[in-house]
């Protein structure tokens, strides 16, 4: 039992960091359209959300969702803003 425990800890690192790989090279293929879920389930949870104020009534919620730079997608910060739940707009910037 000790020995599945000492053998199953790599190997749940190993996989958590594949997923995270993979993540970071998907960004570049987020589209306009995509709900927030789709986003979600193909690049994971953002390093950073806000949420932008309207002054107006009945005007669409409006955030961003912005990803850091990772080793698999490196100088690249990527911003994702959503307007009713749908990429509105997509912008990667160089970062260094």
């Amino acid at each position: 039992m000790n020995i599945a425990r000492i053998l199953a800890l790599p190997l749940f690192v190993m996989v958590c960091s594949v997923a995270v790989a993979q993540d970071a090279r998907e960004r570049g293929f987020i589209r306009r359209g995509m709900t927030e879920g789709e986003v979600l389930v193909r690049v994971g949870k953002p390093d950073h959300e806000a949420v932008v104020a309207t002054n107006f009534k009945g005007q669409p919620e409006e955030k961003t969702w912005t990803y850091f730079p990772h080793p698999q997608d490196p100088e690249t910060l990527t911003v994702f803003t959503f307007r009713a739940g749908v990429v509105a707009e997509i912008e990667r910037k160089i970062s260094r």
